[in-house]
């Protein structure tokens, strides 16, 4: 159970905010995981939203990039809710079972491709060490560009501070979802 108020109807929230509930469903579908406690305070909650919509839809980053980056960050943060809300997002975009299984228990990247290995070593590297490597940034920049790299970092802190809202507020992912080992 939520440590607070997990807000997923309009109806929680005062008219005032409405507009904020109503662009999170508009861009998801519905409110929940992360976004319904963060509309404990709306303006936060808005704001994730606009950032994040532009990181899953809007990126430059292909699909596989992004969730390749997404569930590296729910490994590092140990969030069974963010590992549970977009493994699948993964598999869909493309993430190879065994490059799941290496994030997933923390393996050597040595067997992947240099982009997904890349991709594993800086999220690692920023979300461990709060600081990447000069030879794992020049390997994503070469990889990805500027901007990309760019987006990389931003999509790593994005999912980052979505995983300390879950685990603070100890947000639990579905029953009968995958977890993390």
């Amino acid at each position: 159970m939520s440590r607070i108020t997990r807000i997923v109807e309009r109806s929680q929230i005062a008219e005032e905010h409405s507009k904020i509930f109503d662009s999170i469903t508009s861009s998801r579908g519905h409110v929940s995981g992360p976004f319904s406690v963060l509309l404990n305070s709306p303006e936060i909650a808005g704001r994730a939203a606009h950032l994040g919509a532009y990181i899953r839809f809007g990126s430059i980053l292909k699909n596989d990039e992004r969730e390749l980056a997404i569930i590296t960050t729910a490994r590092e943060f140990d969030c069974d809710y963010e590992w549970s809300a977009h493994l699948s997002l993964a598999r869909e975009a493309g993430v190879q079972k065994e490059t799941i299984e290496i994030v997933a228990n923390r393996g050597s990247v040595e067997s992947l491709s240099s982009d997904e290995a890349t991709i594993i070593n800086y999220g690692r590297e920023l979300l461990r060490g709060h600081n990447v490597c000069d030879a794992t940034f020049q390997a994503a920049k070469t990889s990805f560009g500027a901007q990309g790299v760019t987006e990389l970092t931003a999509t790593i802190g994005y999912y980052g501070m979505l995983a300390c809202a879950l685990n603070a507020f100890q947000v639990e992912p579905e029953p009968n979802t995958p977890k993390l080992p």
